[in-house]
């Protein structure tokens, strides 16, 4: 029992002293420093209900109580979201990063909730799953780092190669949560979202 409580990252203040000792502190990045060049203009500032898609995913993450970052500048460019994955883990002062997209502004608090019960377990990563593949959200550890360097170096920039590199742990949300995962990438996608949200 111990071992495992060792291994949760905390989510709520109330947890005692002692087990926040014990648990890896952990951090929310929002991934924002993409070129959005399939959609043709920044997708973050795209307005959704009079609140842009980036405040939409910030809100939900604060509601974590956990710290949040948003990635705005990668340190490496041109490499899609493993640009902005290498800059979170290089800059950060936690132990692990939950990591967010800020094109996904229907993700909930309830789906973030499930897969950091899901992380308790001793992986070094977990992904979600749909569709059999690996997208966000999901958790890497500051120590896959080097794995992630290696990757660009590789000039591999695949979430669904990262995942399997970091032998990641498969977090498959139930049915409910299928349309949160739904990412906007181009126009089609856009007015996809927005047909559903104003329903």
């Amino acid at each position: 029992m111990a071992s495992k409580q060792r291994d949760r990252f905390p989510t709520q203040p109330s947890q005692t002293a002692a087990t926040r000792e014990r648990a890896p502190r952990l951090e929310i990045c929002i991934l924002a420093g993409g070129l959005s060049s399939r959609m043709g203009r920044d997708k973050s500032k795209l307005q959704l209900g009079g609140k842009s898609l980036l405040l939409h995913i910030r809100r939900t993450a604060r509601t974590l109580n956990i710290p949040v970052r948003i990635i705005r500048r990668d340190l490496v460019s041109r490499c899609g979201p493993l640009g902005g994955i290498y800059t979170a883990l290089k800059t950060t002062s936690t132990d692990a990063v939950l990591f967010l997209a800020c094109d996904m502004p229907q993700v909930s608090e309830s789906l973030l909730r499930n897969l950091l019960e899901h992380s308790a377990s001793r992986k070094k990563a977990i992904f979600t799953w749909s569709d059999d593949t690996a997208g966000f959200p999901f958790l890497l550890r500051r120590e896959m780092l080097p794995v992630v360097e290696q990757l660009l170096l590789d000039k591999n920039y695949s979430l669904q190669i990262l995942a399997k590199e970091t032998r990641a742990q498969q977090f498959h949300p139930t049915r409910k949560f299928r349309l949160e995962l739904l990412n906007i990438n181009t126009p089609a996608d856009w007015h996809k979202l927005k047909e559903h949200f104003e329903k």
